[in-house]
């Protein structure tokens, strides 16, 4: 493709669904070489789309550390002495359930605010700027936090730093799925569930660190570390580049090509990266033909896109319905149990490095189950998990506590092999590439508004003061993550290997969910369609035998 005329123009071209032969020749080839791209090319090809999208979700290890603290401190010795209550029916301090439950909403309720922005502004002026504004703010209001006198400045100060976690809560996976190609984008978007179990590690290291310390900083050293994060983050976000996707959605082409070239390697030929910027306009013109226009919340609920938002939101539902409450930081459920401050807080660091390392093992996994399987089976695990706890829970104290608690840390191992990373890339492809960001913030806004329900109900289920169920607070969660693992088997759709636009194709002619791992699909042919084919009808052979992706014609390598 020479350059005779603006890359804009050549790009157009390619992006009109009445292609000519030799430019749907080309488009065909672009997109073939991103399906059939290996995990090592991507790395080869893509070297600066894999780091910068990994530099941009450190913000995701921030706010893991931070609120990680919160939920962490209410057993807490030093922090229990400062704001708890005494109980003279217990005759200790606690922390009363009404302050544990307004606390962990606060959180809840900040980032909703912070998330509605968040959809608007990502939209509006783009990853990088959206990022810097957030982070600004923040460091003032972790200044409230750690001066905090009371329980009510507290809950202020809460309320205020959450405003910006909303922000990038689901920066660093948006980003990563619209920087990365398909090879390597279920990795980078369930980065961002490494990047919170590192938080995680970090905060419980801390605290273990400091437990013992036994006076006021105890509990401020942790809060005061927070102030490490932003001036680092807002450089990266300074020298980061734009997502093409985005600057393509604007209108700004030219850029967009500046981009890829940023993220590319030298082995990426200047025609290569015509096509695949030919690739994103074609599928963002395909969009909008399809009436998709627009980019806003409400988008989200029209047409196909119910289906997509539906998927989105119950993927990060089910990371609170499966139990993450009552297991996933279980220092309160072990303290109540009756171990000691240092064994619950051990039993946390080694919770939080299982995590770790069944997320590498999430990794190795994706490549060969996908994500639909991985999903059901972890939810089965969990599942499973959850029984066995509350039937030990019904039993006398003693062995019991500790099985109890090895089970706590199994239930861990199978959220970090599915729902934990495969929730983030679930949702990084699901979601069309114009609705993108809405999506993004919606699906979370949906699961910070169960999370409140969630916490609003686990303290009174386990809190001493209130129901004392202890382990057996695992009955409750056994129901919701069944009826979570039952709408995954009937309406969660796999989507490994399949790049945007063949996304698009799949859910706009209502292909079943059991049927998107097999179904074949030609952007070319589909993007020009007529009206009225629908379901796998429209994916057959002129035989009329349904086509699979192992039958995808082979395609010609571009030259580099």
């Amino acid at each position: 493709m020479s350059h005779e005329k603006p890359i804009s123009a050549h790009v157009e071209d390619l992006a009109d669904p009445h292609l000519s032969e030799s430019d749907a020749h080309i488009l065909r080839r672009a997109q073939d070489v991103e399906v059939s791209m290996t995990v090592r090319q991507a790395f080869r090809k893509y070297p600066g789309a894999i780091a910068w999208s990994a530099a941009m979700t450190l913000s995701i290890v921030m706010e893991g550390y931070d609120t990680g603290l919160i939920s962490s401190f209410f057993a807490y010795p030093s922090f229990v002495e400062k704001y708890g209550v005494y109980y003279a029916e217990i005759n200790k301090k606690q922390i009363p359930a009404e302050w544990m439950l307004g606390l962990n909403n606060a959180i809840s309720c900040g980032q909703l605010i912070g998330l509605v922005l968040n959809g608007w502004a990502m939209e509006r002026f783009g990853h990088r700027r959206t990022m810097i504004f957030a982070l600004v703010p923040l460091m003032g209001f972790i200044g409230l936090q750690f001066a905090s006198p009371n329980l009510p400045i507290l809950l202020l100060s809460e309320i205020l730093i959450s405003i910006p976690w909303g922000v990038f809560t689901v920066m660093g996976t948006a980003y990563s799925s619209e920087l990365c190609p398909t090879a390597v984008r279920g990795y980078l978007t369930s980065l961002t569930c490494v990047a919170w179990v590192i938080g995680q590690m970090i905060c419980a290291g801390v605290l273990v660190g400091l437990v013992n310390l036994g006076n006021e900083w105890s509990y401020r050293i942790p809060f005061a570390l927070q102030w490490v994060w932003p001036i680092p983050l807002i450089a990266i976000a300074y020298y980061a580049p734009e997502s093409h996707w985005w600057l393509v959605r604007r209108g700004r082409l030219e850029e967009a090509r500046q981009t890829l070239r940023r993220i590319t390697s030298k082995h990426v030929s200047e025609d290569e990266l015509d096509g695949v910027l030919a690739t994103l306009v074609h599928t963002n013109d395909y969009e909008k033909r399809q009436g998709k226009t627009e980019s806003s919340y409400l988008d989200c609920f029209k047409g196909v896109h119910r289906r997509r938002t539906e998927i989105a939101c119950l993927m990060l539902i089910s990371q609170s319905w499966c139990g993450e409450r009552f297991a996933y930081n279980p220092t309160y459920f072990f303290s109540q149990a009756g171990l000691n401050s240092n064994a619950v807080y051990q039993l946390n660091l080694g919770s939080t490095a299982i995590s770790f390392c069944c997320i590498g093992l999430a990794w190795f996994l994706m490549s060969y189950m996908g994500r639909r399987y991985m999903v059901i089976g972890g939810l089965f695990g969990m599942s499973a998990c959850l029984l066995i706890i509350g039937c030990l829970a019904t039993m006398e104290k003693g062995t019991s506590t500790w099985i109890q608690a090895a089970f706590a840390m199994i239930w861990i191992a199978f959220y970090g092999v599915s729902i934990g990373p495969m929730a983030y890339t679930i949702v990084g492809e699901i979601s069309s590439t114009r609705t993108r960001n809405h999506t993004f913030a919606l699906a979370r806004i949906a699961y910070s508004c169960i999370n409140i329900s969630s916490k609003v109900i686990e303290p009174y289920l386990i809190n001493p003061t209130k129901l004392n169920l202890a382990g057996k607070t695992a009955f409750f969660w056994f129901g919701t993550n069944t009826i979570i693992l039952l709408w995954a088997i009937f309406r969660l759709p796999e989507t490994k290997g399949r790049s945007n636009q063949e996304l698009d194709i799949l859910f706009d002619r209502k292909v079943s969910a059991w049927a998107f791992r097999t179904t074949k699909v030609d952007i070319i042919a589909e993007a020009t369609e007529p009206e009225g084919m629908e379901g796998e009808d429209a994916y057959a052979d002129k035989d009329g035998e349904a086509l699979g992706m192992e039958e995808r014609p082979a395609m010609p390598e571009l030259k580099h």
